[in-house]
């Protein structure tokens, strides 16, 4: 049960136009949001952070991304941010198979080097105590420019807050995302612990 109840519709209201962009690109208002809406400036300023990693000017395919979000999250045990970026990983292109397969990326098929390369940044990074070395970053750096590199981590760090966010208050998740992860993650042992109503 989620323990802190979302802003007043008076202070959701005042973002409108955030909400009505996150529901075009995500199928629904992540109820992590309305919850960061009781402090505006915090909503506000993880807009601007969200949008520039995740947005349209990345460097990195969109799927891509929602992967190294899914690791990250898998490797922090967020459920919440399981469900939602493997949802969204799907909306970006990726396959069902792949999806299934996210979590043995180091030995499926599905994967190419520089896909486990990212991935791998991803687990280590997620871990607590991190975990990532410079043997991650030199086989990035096969794969991808410093830029890409600093996108790769954003979102990784993107993921960290949004992992204690939504565990910490346990967020409940939204029925579209439940509905994915219950069809896709639930074989690999996900459940949606805390974050049901």
């Amino acid at each position: 049960m989620q323990r802190i109840n979302p802003a007043s519709d008076a202070a959701l209201s005042q973002f409108e136009t955030a909400f009505q962009m996150a529901e075009a690109v995500m199928g629904f208002v992540p109820n992590s949001m309305k919850v960061m809406a009781r402090r505006p400036k915090l909503l506000a300023g993880f807009m601007g952070l969200s949008s520039a990693l995740l947005g349209p000017d990345s460097n990195l395919p969109g799927d891509l991304r929602q992967m190294i979000a899914h690791v990250t999250s898998k490797a922090a045990g967020c459920n919440y941010c399981q469900a939602h970026t493997s949802e969204q990983a799907e909306r970006k292109g990726t396959s069902t198979a792949k999806i299934d397969a996210l979590w043995n990326y180091e030995t499926s098929d599905l994967f190419s080097e520089a896909e486990r390369a990212a991935l791998s940044l991803a687990q280590a990074a997620g871990a607590v105590p991190n975990a990532a070395t410079d043997a991650h970053f030199e086989a990035l750096k096969r794969h991808y420019s410093e830029d890409q590199i600093v996108e790769i981590v954003g979102v990784i760090s993107l993921f960290g807050f949004l992992n204690r966010w939504n565990d910490t208050l346990a967020t409940t998740l939204e029925d579209s995302p439940l509905a994915f992860a219950e069809a896709h993650l639930k074989s690999q042992g996900w459940e949606v612990g805390n974050h049901g109503e």
